[in-house]
């Protein structure tokens, strides 16, 4: 009689990182559930192809739960508790057992040994296949109803106008910024912290920087006026204005505050963040006794840029071709102000390459935490980005789509 019995049908709705998980893990830990996979565009797995420059980002080899946990601006406290139960230790192990070994940054980010995100694609896609999840793309969910007293409780309205019945929904379709977006999950009851951009680069377009696109500095500390954010790390002059991980860092920490402000403010950089001003004019003074004669603008100082330097020094007002002894008190002092405090008028952002995130999403007080279910609808589950939990960048939100996607999958496999 038991073969005759309907198999339980679990469905999962995106093709995300978050949704691969969420499905492989129920469908390892329960073969007897039918488990499918819906995404509505014709693509799988569109992030986890151009993250980290096409080489995927997986996690980061940070190994402490709180450690962990303070890279997110939001959802903190859940991961917390979360990532005890899987964290990126477990995402390493995940990976080597399916044949796939990762590598270990100088940064702390972690990749496939392959530098391919690829190799991270194939894994997820035959770990789907071996465990028999049924994949359909260019298919998506424009409405789910709730009929009590069934054992498929969830019927799902397709976009292609067809009813799907289910027992068990898991959620993962990822951020978005528009609020109506959303409304398909307002009509089960849940509530919503509004979805704003995360990860973004600050537009400056009248800066005076514009034409040094492409220099870096391996570390400056960047400072919004008037107002406590403030960040660190690797930053990028572009020809739009500036990015690399510290303007990224500061989106993420930044992105409620930026949004109330529209996109705008001054935004202050420091190029020798491990230097005191008081450093900075000692060692301007020392370099005047001891290469009195060498040009200020051809000797850059604190291991700077050379294009930087000297674009500093015309901002300085320090003359071309004046040497380190005649450098006047006025242009001396002008320069140490930027080399501290260099202003960068921003107005508006752009999207960082494809790594866009958004912060927002299906409030966390919602969800029974450890299961990744909805309080209010049991069976429904969320995984990724479409809850309130976000990170900075460098393998953070893949970690938590990881984390999220497997506790899912494994309470719809019970």
């Amino acid at each position: 009689m038991m073969g005759n019995q309907k198999r339980e049908t679990v469905v999962v709705i995106g093709g995300g990182a978050a949704g691969f998980f969420g499905a492989i893990t129920c469908a390892e830990a329960n073969p007897g559930k039918k488990v499918l996979l819906l995404e509505k565009t014709s693509k799988l797995l569109s992030k986890v192809r151009v993250s980290g420059g096409g080489r995927c980002n997986v996690t980061h080899a940070c190994f402490q739960a709180s450690a962990f946990a303070q890279n997110y601006p939001r959802g903190q406290k859940a991961l917390k508790k979360l990532l005890p139960l899987f964290g990126a230790q477990d995402t390493v192990e995940w990976f080597e057992k399916r044949g796939v070994k990762l590598k270990t940054e100088a940064d702390g980010r972690m990749f496939p040994q392959s530098n391919s995100s690829e190799t991270i694609i194939d894994c997820l896609m035959q770990a789907a296949r071996k465990a028999g999840v049924e994949i359909r793309t260019s298919l998506g969910v424009n409405q789910i109803t709730v009929q009590d007293g069934t054992d498929e409780r969830f019927v799902l309205t397709l976009t292609n106008g067809d009813k799907l019945s289910a027992s068990k929904v898991l959620v993962a379709t990822g951020g978005n910024p528009k609020t109506e977006s959303y409304h398909w999950l307002k009509q089960l009851g849940h509530t919503l912290e509004d979805p704003i951009p995360s990860l973004f680069t600050l537009n400056v377009p009248h800066s005076p920087f514009k034409d040094l696109q492409g220099v870096a500095v391996p570390k400056a500390r960047v400072k919004l006026t008037g107002q406590k954010l403030e960040t660190e790390g690797p930053l990028l002059i572009t020809h739009w204005g500036l990015s690399g991980p510290a303007v990224l860092r500061f989106s993420a920490w930044g992105a409620k505050l930026m949004f109330g402000l529209n996109y705008t403010g001054t935004a202050l950089v420091n190029w020798v963040p491990d230097t005191s001003e008081e450093q900075v004019r000692q060692q301007l003074m020392q370099t005047r006794q001891t290469s009195p004669r060498k040009t200020v603008f051809t000797n850059p100082l604190f291991q700077l840029p050379n294009r930087l330097w000297q674009r500093l020094c015309e901002l300085a007002e320090v003359p071309d071709g004046v040497k380190w002894a005649e450098l006047a008190g006025k242009a001396q002092n002008k320069l140490i102000e930027l080399l501290i405090r260099t202003p960068f008028e921003v107005k508006g952002k752009t999207t960082f390459k494809e790594e866009f995130v958004t912060c927002g999403g299906i409030k966390l007080d919602e969800l029974q935490l450890e299961r990744m279910e909805s309080r209010l609808v049991p069976g429904l589950f969320f995984a990724g980005e479409v809850v309130d939990i976000d990170g900075i960048t460098g393998g953070f939100n893949f970690q938590a789509a990881w984390t999220g996607g497997y506790l899912a999958g494994k309470a719809m496999a019970e």
